[in-house]
């Protein structure tokens, strides 16, 4: 095995040193702007020596991950003397491998071995890491070097060319930053009805694990579940009119989420064009709708009775399946 040294000593960079550590590669070296933290990681690996610079890493090591936040490694790929035949890998996901260009031109082999995972912790991360998905960017014999330590590591790996690598990472960020924003605006909503933050987060967690076992077991489209997904004009009316009562950001979120689940209701199968037209016009136009079916809800100033406002539809116009005096029903 190749001798592995790290540049950062934080997060990422401790996790894949402890794990690759127990799977006996040589982890020989690791330097940090925080000596503490260097220290720190060197305690959690057997025979890893605490370095003071970067280069020192470098000298020592085969294989040398950049663990660094990635503002910062451009600087350490200009700064360090590499030689021919290293090989040298940031641990980046937005970053394509073209960042450590200085470390091509001076012969190292480069490439990047982004761990798909979310870290809030050392120790979290140390437990995570086994089983992640490892998106890979390197040309052979580099690249099979970088499979064989996701081997090591229980994951799976995916390939990505540099031009991939911003999507991908966009990606991550919905999955993983935003699902917790999701459950924030969540927990306010629990807020408005007395709920504190601790309980509501209680009461909402087998909800959103049933919701990722559906996504493991089921799968899209057929895991989703919901109002949208039964075309239910009533009830996400209701949303909608409670939410601008309550809070206009929410509400534009609410409704741009919404359109973008429409084609999932419909690839499903349990909605036609036709629903779905109607669900796309809720969205995008939902005061008609909203108006006649909210108890006491007022005319607009500007609507004489009577009249609708010029250029609009009539209420059968814009969602038919009112019109023939479809009964809509709770199924899911």
């Amino acid at each position: 095995m190749l001798k592995i040294g790290f540049v950062g000593a934080g997060t990422v960079g401790t996790a894949l040193a402890v794990r690759l550590s127990q799977k006996e590669c040589p982890v020989v070296a690791v330097s940090d702007q925080s000596v503490a933290s260097a220290q720190k990681l060197a305690k959690l690996v057997i025979y890893c020596q605490v370095c003071h610079t970067a280069q020192e890493v470098a000298d020592a090591a085969e294989l040398v991950f950049i663990t660094t936040p990635d503002d910062v490694i451009a600087r350490v790929a200009s700064e360090v003397q590499w030689h021919k035949g290293q090989g040298v890998i940031h641990c980046s996901g937005a970053h394509s491998s073209d960042i450590l260009e200085p470390a091509r031109r001076l012969g190292a082999a480069i490439g990047s071995f982004h761990p798909l995972q979310t870290f809030a912790s050392v120790n979290q991360a140390i437990d995570n890491l086994p089983g992640s998905t490892f998106a890979l960017e390197a040309e052979e014999p580099l690249l099979w070097r970088l499979k064989e330590l996701t081997s090591l590591l229980n994951g799976n790996w995916v390939e990505l060319k540099s031009g991939d690598k911003v999507l991908y990472h966009a990606a991550a960020v919905f999955v993983s930053n935003y699902l917790i924003t999701l459950v924030k605006l969540a927990l306010d909503l629990w807020q408005a009805f007395g709920v504190p933050p601790a309980e509501a987060t209680k009461s909402l967690l087998p909800l959103l694990k049933g919701t990722i076992n559906n996504i493991d077991k089921i799968g899209l489209p057929g895991c989703l579940t919901g109002p949208i997904s039964r075309g239910d004009l009533g009830t996400i009316s209701k949303h909608l009119s409670a939410l601008e009562a309550r809070n206009s950001s929410l509400l534009n979120t609410y409704k741009e989420l919404g359109l973008q689940t429409i084609p999932i209701a419909l690839a499903k199968g349990r909605i036609d064009e036709s629903k779905a037209k109607e669900l796309k016009t809720l969205f995008n136009h939902p005061e008609p709708f909203a108006c006649c079916h909210s108890k006491g809800a007022k005319r607009p100033k500007n609507l004489a009775q009577g009249k609708l406002r010029q250029g609009s539809k009539g209420l059968g116009d814009s969602f038919p399946s009112l019109r023939s005096g479809l009964r809509l029903t709770r199924s899911e």
